[in-house]
């Protein structure tokens, strides 16, 4: 039994499919947002819409108790959090660990597509770029 299959049985339809679908819309966007990062006139608003798609995947993966999704979306959100914060612009680091991070999301929208368990996070995901380095 997959992750799709437990959700399926632990929730209503309706909620998962919805989350499935607005989860699949976000993955869908975040290499553009990240890519986006890149240029100075794109920088906040990519930064902002970034946030909120971590912020809400953090949100809606712990409501359906998809630990592993959570915690990486909670991960992600606090160094986005960070950045937001303290800097202008990103370095080419953070841009590839985020390019990396949005895979791992992209993997485990093909493994609820597909009913498989999820695909485990891969450690380097889980150290965070230098965000110093400019």
């Amino acid at each position: 039994m997959g992750v799709r299959s437990d959700l399926d049985s632990n929730f209503d339809y309706e909620i998962v499919d919805e989350f499935l679908d607005h989860y699949s819309m976000m993955v869908e966007c975040m290499e553009v947002m990240i890519l986006d990062l890149k240029k100075s006139n794109m920088f906040e608003q990519s930064i902002n819409e970034l946030f909120r798609v971590f912020h809400n995947i953090k949100s809606a993966s712990g409501f359906l108790k998809i630990t592993q999704m959570s915690r990486l979306a909670a991960f992600v959100e606090e160094a986005l959090e960070q950045i937001r914060v303290q800097h202008k612009s990103v370095n080419e680091e953070t841009i590839n660990w985020l390019l990396e991070i949005s895979d791992m999301f992209a993997a485990w929208k093909d493994d609820l597509k597909l009913d498989n368990e999820l695909t485990h996070i891969k450690y380097p995901l889980l150290k965070l770029p230098d965000l110093e380095k400019n």
